[in-house]
């Protein structure tokens, strides 16, 4: 569990004089007008500023504050104990000052059979099982049954009420649920007095059993059992108040720790059309005729374009039998990030030596097994290099109707050598870029690079690749990224509306953006004056 709650980090360059007139046009040109009219340029105010420009980690967590005041805040799953010392040392009256605590803790949580069940141990020289996660679903009935707890007023036995815990209020019959990466385990301690027994070993048990423990001291607790107790990092699990008059001001603290927001409500997410919320966290989505691209917000209708592929092979003898074999992988790695199917990706294999092989045409398997079973079955030639008699057979026959190629749908060819052609290559590379085909070039040890780009497309640092070795052929087919996009005219009058349109979409979501930094910022001056 993401207990911190913390905003993620935006990394900009540090700015030192000129910040004063950034926060001033920020204030200017970014706020609601009737709120930057009423705003004084102050230093705390610039200070705050500073913080949520640059990211920085302020004492009130902008994200969680914006979620907490928009009621966006949520808890995730989380099966909550509080482990409470009622020792002699603990007067009624600053019992009852605990009781508030938890009160009020409860009082921020999403109460549920499905969301976050509470439980209260009550101790001191023996355990008592106040409260189990079974017992109260909703948070009026828990609150209700914390304000009738009563103090043990014994010795302070903590590391048995933490065995009791780990043993009992954390088990499937008192209500807690099966272990799992969606459901939280968290135990809150709240004591005021050095253990009677030992609680390194059982705590480090519990902590072993997946159970976040905080550990919150009170006046004369000793600091050091504290930490024994505490799970890791210790300053966001220790807490130390000078008496439980002022335990109470842990109550925010405790609150934003189990507080997820929810990033696509409050816009904290950068996602081009769909944003989709899990718990702190979230993921982009597109359009239905729209592909999430691989940096994963943004979306393109070009990975959903028809599209030929046809990958040209070098089966030469200088390539090696075990070389050709992840080769062979190779080429089925590019074909999982293909959509292959009746109406979108078809794919052809050729292989080639000193001859030339169709190993199987555009259209013969239109599903990913199919297709890569196909690919592993391609037998080794070995023999020369006839990379220019390759291409010719590419431009004449691979995109031809005959062979399995779609009118009107765009074409890729993907060539891959180890060696120096052993033929002329350039008519052949010409002509298939000027018949519109988009050509990559991958080369592998003895490839010539002059070679490659004279194959490939322009850009030509984007269509050609080389790697002196074949097993960093991986990273090549990471980084090979097949752009079936129909070149558009800028001057036809559809692709200036396409245009308008994208721009307007990116003002929206900046402006999206600057509101809820107004927001927060609202927030945040409201705090400090």
């Amino acid at each position: 569990m993401d207990v911190s709650c913390r905003a993620r980090r935006n990394s900009l360059s540090p700015v030192r004089s000129p910040f004063l007139l950034l926060a001033s046009v920020y204030l200017a040109v970014a706020l609601p007008s009737s709120f930057a009219a009423t705003m004084t340029l102050t230093p705390p105010l610039i200070l705050v500023l500073m913080l949520g420009l640059t990211g920085a980690q302020a004492t009130v967590d902008l994200r969680t504050a914006a979620a907490m005041a928009a009621g966006l805040c949520k808890t995730r799953p989380t099966d909550l104990v509080f482990i409470v010392d009622s020792s002699r040392s603990v007067r009624p009256s600053e019992f009852e000052q605990v009781k508030v605590f938890l009160a009020k803790v409860i009082e921020g949580l999403d109460v549920g059979p499905n969301a976050t069940r509470v439980g209260v141990v009550n101790y001191a020289s023996r355990v008592k099982n106040e409260v189990s996660l079974k017992t109260h679903r909703t948070k009026a009935g828990l609150i209700k049954a914390v304000t009738k707890v009563e103090p043990l007023s014994t010795g302070t036995m903590t590391g048995l009420a933490i065995q009791f815990a780990l043993n009992v209020a954390f088990s499937e019959s008192e209500g807690a649920r099966v272990k799992s990466p969606d459901i939280s385990k968290v135990a809150i301690i709240v004591t005021d007095g050095r253990p009677q027994d030992n609680v390194k070993d059982v705590a480090q048990r519990a902590r072993d059993a997946g159970i976040e423990i905080f550990a919150i001291g009170v006046g004369r607790v000793d600091m050091s059992t504290l930490k024994q107790m505490a799970s890791e990092p210790l300053d966001d699990h220790v807490d130390y108040v000078e008496s439980y008059s002022v335990i109470e001001k842990l109550t925010k603290k405790f609150q934003e720790a189990f507080c997820v927001s929810d990033l696509c409500a409050t816009g904290d997410h950068d996602c081009q059309q769909v944003c989709v919320s899990s718990p702190g966290s979230y993921k982009c989505a597109c359009k239905e005729g729209f592909t999430l691209m691989d940096d994963g917000r943004s979306c393109s209708a070009c990975s959903n374009s028809a599209t030929d592929v046809v990958f040209l092979i070098d089966g030469s003898k200088s390539v090696r039998p075990e070389n050709f074999e992840l080769v062979k992988k190779w080429i089925n790695q590019i074909v999982d990030k293909l959509d292959v199917s009746d109406t979108k990706a078809h794919v052809g294999l050729v292989q080639y030596s000193s001859l030339v092989r169709q190993e199987f045409p555009l259209g013969r398997h239109n599903n990913k097994r199919d297709l890569k079973e196909a690919v592993k079955k391609m037998a080794y030639m070995e023999r020369g290099t006839m990379t220019g008699q390759a291409l010719r057979y590419l431009t004449d026959k691979s995109f031809s109707v005959g062979h399995g190629a779609r009118p009107g749908v765009s074409k890729v060819g993907i060539v891959f050598t180890d060696g120096r052609s052993q033929d002329y290559i350039g008519d052949a590379a010409r002509k298939a870029k000027e018949m519109g085909f988009k050509m990559y070039a991958v080369g592998v040890g003895n490839a010539v690079e002059d070679e490659l780009k004279e194959i490939a497309s322009e850009p030509t640092g984007e269509h050609y690749f080389y790697t002196a070795d074949f097993k960093a052929m991986t990273q090549i087919a990471k980084k090979l990224q097949i752009n079936i996009c129909q070149e558009e005219d800028p001057c036809e009058c559809d692709s200036l509306v396409k245009f308008q349109k994208k721009v307007e979409e990116a003002l929206q979501a900046l402006t999206r953006k600057i509101e809820n930094m107004s927001k927060r910022i609202a927030l945040l001056e409201n705090k400090i004056v």
